[in-house]
C-alpha cells in the first residue's frame, strides 16, 4: 500500500474500443481484429483524434503502428495496453476483471438458441410466447420480426456470441415496466447451472414499420451479481466514495457503488463525467460509454464508430480542462468490437490504458499488462486499500 496520491480517480471505459488482437485472439476466432487500427485504415489520414493522440494513444503500438494514428514525441500521459485473462469477451468479464475479479469459469453460451424448457418458463411467467431464439443482430432482429411481434405480442428473444439473453419489445405493445419485470424473472432463473448466463438485457424500441424503428435509451442490463468481492467493494468498505456513470451500475448489479447515474448516450455520459470533474465529489468515479459498442461495433459501422470517437475526443478536451491537479484520469476499454471484422460480435483484443494527471510529467510507457485487474490494483493502492489477489499496481510508475 501507499499514501494517497490523488484525491480523485476518474476511469472512463470506451466500451469496445480495442487496440489489436490479443495473444489468445485465435482461440476466439478473432485473429487479426483491430478496432482502432482498422477504423484508422478505413477512414484515412484526415481522421485524427488529437486529444487521445496527445495523451499517447499512438505510442501504445510499439509492435506495429496504426496506419494514421501516429506516436507523438512527448505524450502527456502514461500509456500502455492490457489483455484479459477472463474466459469470455463480454462487457461483464472485462469490467469485473478491471475491478479485480476475473471471470475464470466460462459463462453459459447458447449459439444454437436457448433450451425450450427455459423459454417455456418465460412464457408461463409473462403470458407471452417467445420467438426467434437464435443469435441475431439487435437491429436486424427487429427489422425481421417487428411486424410479427406487433401482430402477436410475442417476445423477441435472441442471443449473440456473448453470454447474453436479450428480449426486444415494442414499448407501445409491451410497456417498459412489463419488459423489465419479464427480464427480472429471466435473470432470476438463469443465475446458476445449467444456464449461468452473464447478462439478461431488456431491449425496448419504438416501431413504425420494419424500416422505421428506434431502440430507446431505456435499455437495461441485468448482470450476474459478483460472487466474490470486487475492488469496488473494497473501496466502499474502506470508506472511499464510489460513483457509477452509464451502465456501470447494471454491470455490477449495484454492488460496491454508493450511487450513480443512468445515461442516454456517449455524449451524455461524457457530459456527466465532466460535471463530476467540476464538482466537489471525491473518491472513485467509474464511467462507461456504451454507444461505441451497441450503436457501431455490433452494427459493423466504421464511419459511425469513427464519428463517435471524434465526438468523444472533442469532449475529452473539455474533461481534461476540468480536471484538478490532484485528479487522475484513466481511459481504457473492456474488449474490442472491430466494425470492419466478420460477424457482429465482440472481438478479443488488447485494450489501451492511459493515465493522465496535470500533476504528472507524462511520457511513461506502462508496457503490456495483464490482467485488467492492474487497473483496480492501482486505484486501491492510491487510496491505501488492500487489493485482491489479482493485479499489480502501476501507481509508483506514474511518479
Amino acid at each position: 500500500m501507499t499514501e494517497k496520491t490523488f484525491n480523485r480517480i476518474i476511469a472512463v471505459v470506451t466500451d469496445s474500443v480495442g487496440i489489436g488482437a490479443a495473444p489468445d485472439a485465435a482461440k476466439f476466432g478473432d485473429a487479426g481484429a483491430d478496432t482502432y487500427g482498422h477504423i484508422s485504415e478505413h477512414m484515412g489520414p484526415d481522421w485524427q483524434l488529437p486529444n487521445m493522440l496527445s495523451l499517447g494513444l499512438g505510442n501504445i503500438r510499439a509492435d506495429r503502428e496504426m496506419p494514421y494514428l501516429k506516436p507523438v514525441e512527448n505524450p502527456r500521459a502514461a500509456y500502455g495496453k492490457m489483455y484479459e485473462i477472463s474466459a469470455g469477451k463480454d462487457s461483464m468479464d472485462g469490467h469485473w476483471e478491471m475491478m479485480g475479479l476475473p471471470v475464470t469459469e466460462p459463462l453459459g453460451f447458447f449459439p444454437n438458441g436457448f433450451p425450450q424448457e427455459l423459454l417455456d418458463q418465460i412464457t408461463a411467467f409473462s403470458g407471452r410466447k417467445c420467438i426467434v431464439n437464435k443469435p441475431y443482430s439487435g437491429t436486424e432482429v427487429i427489422h425481421d420480426y417487428g411486424d410479427e411481434q406487433l401482430a402477436t405480442g410475442d417476445l423477441i428473444v435472441y442471443t449473440s456470441g456473448d453470454s447474453v439473453l436479450q428480449i426486444a419489445a415494442n414499448v407501445d405493445l409491451i410497456p417498459l415496466a412489463e419488459l423489465y419485470k419479464i427480464c427480472e424473472f429471466a435473470r432470476s432463473i438463469t443465475r446458476d447451472a445449467p444456464y449461468r448466463i452473464g447478462r439478461v438485457i431488456a431491449r425496448p424500441y419504438t416501431y413504425i414499420d420494419k424500416d422505421h424503428f428506434t431502440r430507446t435509451s431505456d435499455r437495461h442490463d441485468y448482470a450476474l451479481m459478483p460472487d466474490k468481492p470486487t475492488d469496488l467493494d473494497r473501496l466502499q468498505q474502506a470508506g472511499v466514495p464510489t460513483y457509477g456513470i452509464g451502465k456501470i451500475n447494471d454491470i455490477f448489479s449495484g454492488q460496491g457503488l454508493d450511487d450513480g447515474i443512468h445515461t442516454i448516450s456517449n455524449e451524455d455520459g461524457m457530459n456527466q463525467t465532466i460535471k463530476v470533474a467540476q464538482s466537489d465529489r471525491t473518491g472513485f468515479v467509474f464511467a462507461n460509454l456504451v454507444d461505441f459498442d451497441a450503436m457501431y461495433g455490433h452494427r459493423r459501422n466504421p464511419e459511425g464508430y469513427a464519428a463517435a470517437l471524434s465526438t468523444f475526443d472533442r469532449q475529452l478536451g473539455e474533461l481534461l480542462d476540468a480536471l484538478r491537479d490532484d485528479d487522475l484520469l484513466m481511459i481504457t476499454s473492456d474488449h474490442g468490437n472491430d466494425p470492419t471484422y466478420k460477424g457482429t460480435d465482440h472481438t478479443r483484443e488488447y485494450v489501451p490504458i492511459i493515465a493522465f494527471s496535470k500533476s504528472l510529467v507524462g511520457g511513461v510507457n506502462l508496457g503490456i499488462r495483464s490482467p485488467f485487474a492492474d487497473m483496480g490494483a492501482t486505484i486501491c493502492a492510491n487510496f491505501g486499500v488492500t487489493g485482491g489477489p489479482f493485479g499489480k499496481s502501476f501507481l509508483t510508475e506514474l511518479k
